[in-house]
């Protein structure tokens, strides 16, 4: 069994991924927050619409991760001056614990090389324990907090965490 990362670029694909967020964030964070912020977060910001603009007009690129071809998880990210900013890695529920978040990992290593980054970067939710535990045991250190508005009333109470990358050119 061997984990794949398919880059992002029909309508169709974009679509996989849509379809993903809404499953993976509907049972994932409704224990973080309210279903309506996760359905508002979802239109406006993991939706066909929504990915198809980050693609096209922000400089994201999406990857479909991929188990013997069936879709399994994705990742978003934005390559930046000299950092990368990884929006989105998510696995399905059935697939997490098995070690595939370590393969994404590895690619996101990869990712960081060919745009000749130096760190990648995030945002989590704070009281977002076991993602928290996750990225620390992969090196990802707290920089700082962050209460971003988002809108509607909703705002995102996260902490940035960030590792070095060291590069291998």
């Amino acid at each position: 069994m061997k984990i794949t990362f398919k880059r992002v670029e029909t309508e169709a694909e974009v679509t996989a991924v849509a379809q993903l967020a809404s499953e993976i964030w509907l049972d994932y964070y409704i224990r973080l927050i309210s279903r309506e912020q996760i359905e508002y977060m979802l239109e406006n910001f993991q939706s066909v619409h929504a990915i198809s603009d980050q693609l096209q007009e922000e400089g994201y690129e999406y990857y479909l991760m991929q188990l013997n071809g069936q879709n399994v998880g994705y990742i978003g990210v934005k390559p930046e001056e000299d950092k990368l900013f990884l929006s989105k890695f998510y696995i399905l529920k059935e697939y997490r614990g098995k070690g595939y978040a370590s393969v994404g990992m590895a690619f996101l290593l990869q990712v960081c090389n060919a745009h000749k980054l130096s760190a990648i970067w995030l945002t989590v939710n704070r009281n977002n324990d076991a993602a928290i535990a996750v990225y620390e045991k992969k090196g990802f250190k707290k920089v700082q907090t962050q209460v971003a508005d988002i809108g509607n009333g909703y705002v995102m109470d996260d902490y940035i965490m960030e590792k070095e990358i060291a590069l291998a050119y």
